[in-house]
């Protein structure tokens, strides 16, 4: 699976030109139901790269989950955090994308 950055506008020195958007119209797109998704809340000592590896296969694909969620680092979640969780990550990824 392609990283949250593969789609991010590049300078020419190759450093990241702007802020990736995939984030927001993942978010939105959950909000007005386009993308299916569950509720989970967070447990304590549950992070979200474990539980996309364990949903999805692949750890890295964390930022679904926290994107999902409106969570700005995905990886520093409390305990007790409602996530979102896309069921199903290829068209999270492709509505990521738009």
């Amino acid at each position: 699976m392609p990283s949250r950055y593969s789609w991010t506008v590049k300078m020419e020195n190759g450093k990241y030109w702007a802020t990736w958007n995939g984030g927001n119209n993942l978010y939105w797109a959950v909000d007005n139901g386009t993308v299916s998704y569950t509720t989970k809340i967070l447990k304590e000592g549950i992070r979200l790269d474990h539980l996309a590896g364990r949903l999805y296969g692949d750890g890295a694909l964390y930022w679904i989950i926290a994107a999902a969620s409106g969570i700005g680092w995905g990886l520093q979640v409390p305990p007790g955090t409602l996530l979102r969780i896309p069921t199903n990550p290829g068209i999270a990824l492709v509505v990521a994308r738009k």
